[in-house]
């Protein structure tokens, strides 16, 4: 019998190959015979580095980088195990938790770093770079990480920008002329998971800003700047963003990696699964077993567990979802390819202790899971 284990992360908690490793403890004490196979998953966003690291034998590696409001920090990016698929999320250079809540600002704050972190995989001599945009707390549209990877962004008189969304009003031309050449030899691939354009009610600024610390004024000025940005990036590159779904991600990032570096973006799980050669893997399998930490009806809406579940469908495998809790709605996931659920926390306890005891509780549940797939009716 071969099961295939491809859970997401528990947040705060486990990470995906933790999870994996006590789902795949609970059943080896039911069916010790069984293959195992453990593959870590993401949806591209927080953990995705360390998942695709996990489940190919790769490495994470620390990299000093520019903060967001432009201080020295820790950033960090995984290769794969081929070495040649370097994966980064953009948070770690650029993200909201690196601004105290009473500094936010997304007039000022950069993704020079994220830029930062795109050079050094390029310093790796990656062939293929995935970058996850999740989790920012800049609006300045990709404008510092444009910066980081060599394309002037100038004013009227030819300076360049400075830092922060804020800085866009400035903004009369694009010298693309001194972009990073290794770019044009790497295939550079965007988790996203959300469709906002550039600008407008669903805007970056709009829907993202408050969040950043922007004040209703600051909303509106950074709008009208990614409009401003958008209509430059069309008249001098010939791209238009400013609708463009997903544009607006990250502040603005998802214009710049499309409009300035060609990039794609796509859904977090779908380039994620490809990484994993998911399908393949699961052709073959007896069980599928996939879980996150809640399975609710928001799920089915680009979540791991389903779009395990969908691509186990396309070879006609069972799947079995752990979750560490499950609401009221999760049985619209049955609709969408997961067979059965179940969750972990036996008994009345606080978040805390639901935590610290989650691998325990994961073990239990898959071993319950795997006696009850034995038992003859």
């Amino acid at each position: 019998m071969k099961i295939v284990i491809a859970p997401d992360s528990y947040k705060e908690s486990l990470s995906a190959m933790d999870v994996a490793v006590a789902i795949e403890q609970g059943f080896k004490q039911v069916l010790p015979e069984a293959e195992y196979i453990k593959l870590p998953m993401a949806d591209g966003g927080e953990g995705t580095v360390q998942s695709l690291v996990d489940a190919t034998g790769g490495e994470i590696i620390e990299h000093t980088v520019t903060g967001p409001l432009g201080q020295s920090v820790t950033g960090f990016y995984g290769l794969m195990g081929d070495g040649k698929t370097a994966i980064i999320e953009m948070a770690a250079a650029s993200g909201l938790h690196l601004v105290e809540p009473e500094k936010r600002n997304p007039m000022i704050t950069t993704t020079l770093g994220t830029g930062e972190l795109i050079k050094a995989v390029l310093d790796k001599g990656v062939e293929h770079i995935i970058v996850g945009i999740g989790g920012s707390a800049t609006n300045d549209g990709g404008l510092g990480m444009a910066q980081a990877l060599g394309i002037r962004l100038l004013d009227e008189s030819g300076q360049s920008l400075g830092f922060g969304g804020g800085e866009l009003a400035k903004l009369h031309s694009i010298d693309m002329s001194d972009l990073d050449p290794r770019l044009a030899n790497v295939r550079l691939e965007v988790a996203c998971d959300v469709d906002n354009p550039l600008c407008g009610e669903k805007g970056a600024s709009q829907v993202f800003g408050p969040q950043k610390g922007a004040t209703p004024e600051m909303v509106a000025q950074l709008d009208s700047n990614l409009a401003h940005y958008a209509a430059v990036i069309k008249q001098q590159l010939g791209h238009d963003v400013l609708n463009r779904p997903g544009a607006g991600a990250a502040g603005g990032l998802g214009a710049a990696l499309m409009g300035l570096l060609d990039a794609e973006l796509r859904p977090g799980i779908e380039i994620v699964m490809d990484a994993v050669n998911l399908s393949e893997v699961v052709a073959d399998a007896d069980l599928v077993i996939t879980g996150e930490g809640r399975i609710d009806s928001q799920t089915i809406h680009g979540k791991t567990p389903i779009g395990v579940a969908r691509t186990a469908k396309k070879h006609n495998v069972p799947v079995i979802g752990i979750a560490g809790c499950l609401t009221q709605d999760c049985g619209v996931v049955h609709d969408h390819g997961i067979d059965a659920v179940f969750a972990v926390v036996n008994r009345s306890v606080d978040l805390p202790t639901a935590l610290v005891e989650a691998a325990q509780n994961i073990e239990l549940t898959a071993r319950n899971v795997a006696a009850m797939l034995q038992v003859k009716l």
